[in-house]
Parts: C-alpha cells; sequence; structure tokens
C-alpha cells in the first residue's frame, strides 16, 4: 500500500480525529500493511504482544480456546475498528485468538509507539478507554441477553448488528450480509446451540423474511431488517 493511501485510512478513523496531520504522518510511518487470506490467524492465543492492529477490510472474529478445544467468541472486528487494543495489562502474550472471516487487511502498529502516542495525546488516551468501555458494556450486554432474552431473540438481535455492521444495502429494503460464520460459530456467540440456530435461520427463510442458498448458508439476504422481531 502506497504511503499517501494508508495515511488517508488513518485519518478517516474517528479513533484518530484527535491526531493533527503531522501526529497522522507519525502513525503512517510507524504502520505496516498487511494482508490476511480468510481464515488465516492474525495472532494466536499464546503469541507475544507485539503490535495493534487497525481492521481496513474483512472482518475478524475474536475468542478464546479452552482445554478442551471448546470456542468462546466474543467479538466481531469489522472495518475501521481496532483489535487487539488490550494492550495495558501485565500480561505479555495474548489470552485470545484473532481469525478471518475472509479475507482481510490490517494496518499493525507496534505497541511500544502506540503507547507512546497514548501518553502524548491524552484525547487519544480517552477515545481508548471509551472504545474498551463500549466493548465491556456489549459484553454485558451479552450476558444480560443470556438472562432475560430467549434464544430466537438472542439469533435475530445477531442478525440485526450483522446488518448493520456488515451489511451491503440491495435495492430499497433488502441488505445482504456475508458474515464467513459456521453455525456452530453464531450458536458460539449468541449463546444458543447449533440446532437452535440452524432452526430459528430455517424458520425465517420460509416467512420469507430472509434468504440464504444451501450452497452459501454464510449469505444471507434480510429481506427488510424492520420485519426481524
Amino acid at each position: 500500500m502506497i504511503h499517501s493511501s494508508k495515511f488517508l485510512i488513518l485519518r478517516s478513523i474517528s479513533l484518530f480525529d484527535s491526531l493533527s496531520d503531522q501526529q497522522i504522518e507519525q502513525v503512517t510511518n510507524q504502520s505496516t500493511f498487511n494482508r490476511h487470506k480468510k481464515g488465516d490467524y492474525i495472532y494466536k492465543s499464546g503469541d507475544d504482544i507485539r503490535s495493534i492492529y487497525l481492521v481496513t477490510k474483512g472482518s475478524v472474529k475474536c475468542g478464546k480456546e479452552n482445554s478442551e478445544n471448546k470456542t468462546m467468541l466474543k467479538e466481531i472486528v469489522c472495518k475501521s475498528e481496532m483489535l487487539g487494543e488490550n494492550i495495558m495489562t501485565r500480561s505479555k502474550v495474548r489470552m485470545e485468538f484473532a481469525q478471518t472471516l475472509e479475507d482481510t487487511e490490517t494496518l499493525a502498529l507496534p505497541v511500544p509507539f502506540f503507547k507512546d502516542l497514548l501518553e502524548k495525546n491524552p484525547a487519544l488516551c480517552q477515545q481508548l478507554t471509551l472504545l474498551l468501555i463500549n466493548k465491556m458494556g456489549n459484553l454485558e450486554s451479552r450476558m444480560s441477553d443470556f438472562v432475560f432474552k430467549k434464544a430466537q431473540a438472542r439469533i435475530i438481535q445477531f442478525l440485526k448488528k450483522l446488518a448493520n455492521t456488515q451489511g451491503i444495502k440491495i435495492g430499497i429494503q433488502e441488505i445482504l450480509v456475508n458474515h464467513g460464520l459456521s453455525h456452530k460459530e453464531i450458536a458460539n456467540i449468541t449463546d444458543t446451540s447449533r440446532q437452535t440456530v440452524a432452526r430459528v435461520l430455517g424458520d425465517l427463510k420460509r416467512q420469507n423474511i430472509i434468504h440464504f442458498s444451501a450452497r452459501k448458508p454464510n449469505k444471507i439476504l434480510i429481506r427488510d431488517v424492520m420485519s426481524l422481531s
């Protein structure tokens, strides 16, 4: 990626709104452009913490695995969002994994440089703090949904979120979502079961609220987001 393209991408990311053009130029000089194929790991649990990443194209799933190879998906990180930003802990290694859901591009920033940037820019530090608080709020909301919402409502809520973050508008009301997730992964992030996900999506398809094909189940056409209820 050419230098000017990186500058424009960084300038467009809201996290860096408080930085001057000169500071963005410094970030540009320190950033490394990376291309990742679908299914690539950007980092794995146990890897040294060396960089934070800005997703410039595509999407990434983040989660943890236990000793029994069971996976808990924490979040889906999309374009213009930060990945691996929890760098202020004492741990020097990653406690989770980040794996691409589609062909993805990132800009990597060295952790020492980013920490120095935070120390010199209180406004940026505040923005990062708000980002972390928002992510904690999302996890709290997810726990609340698990307690108070039925499985179908959680899956539908997840579809709405996908439509807002990854959807491509087609026509007047229809939105196409290419989420790259298996039924098992959707179950993990909605705290349901694979069978429940298959049943709910099948019911929504029979009601003509969504459409997907057996050949490409990762692509869901939502007829009208307002009808998802």
